[in-house]
């Protein structure tokens, strides 16, 4: 069975930076749930692991911010040129016969 090759995939365009901020977000608001509920000793290390998510977030709105400051805008980038089109043989309409 012959048939066409496939395009390339091209990468999803997200807002990186707000997916990133928002799961910071929720890491302070547990972080101030937890520091208003004051858990028992044996569960402190719930507040590090929101202090450490915060700090996970905030260096990745630093890197994702720097990456896109790095990358070509997409108007000075060159057009790609359209993929070589290999033709498809001809079906025919009625099957052989024998």
């Amino acid at each position: 069975m012959n048939q066409s090759p496939l395009r390339d995939l091209q990468p999803l365009k997200t807002n990186d930076s707000a997916t990133i901020l928002v799961g910071t977000v929720l890491w302070a608001i547990a972080l101030v749930a937890l520091l208003i509920a004051q858990p028992d000793p044996e569960h402190r290390w719930w507040i590090w692991t929101c202090v450490s998510g915060i700090c996970g977030g905030l260096f990745g709105l630093w890197f994702v911010r720097r990456r896109d400051r790095r990358r070509p805008s997409p108007a000075s980038r060159e057009p790609e040129p359209p993929a070589p089109r290999t033709p498809v043989p001809p079906v025919s309409p009625t099957p052989p016969s024998l």
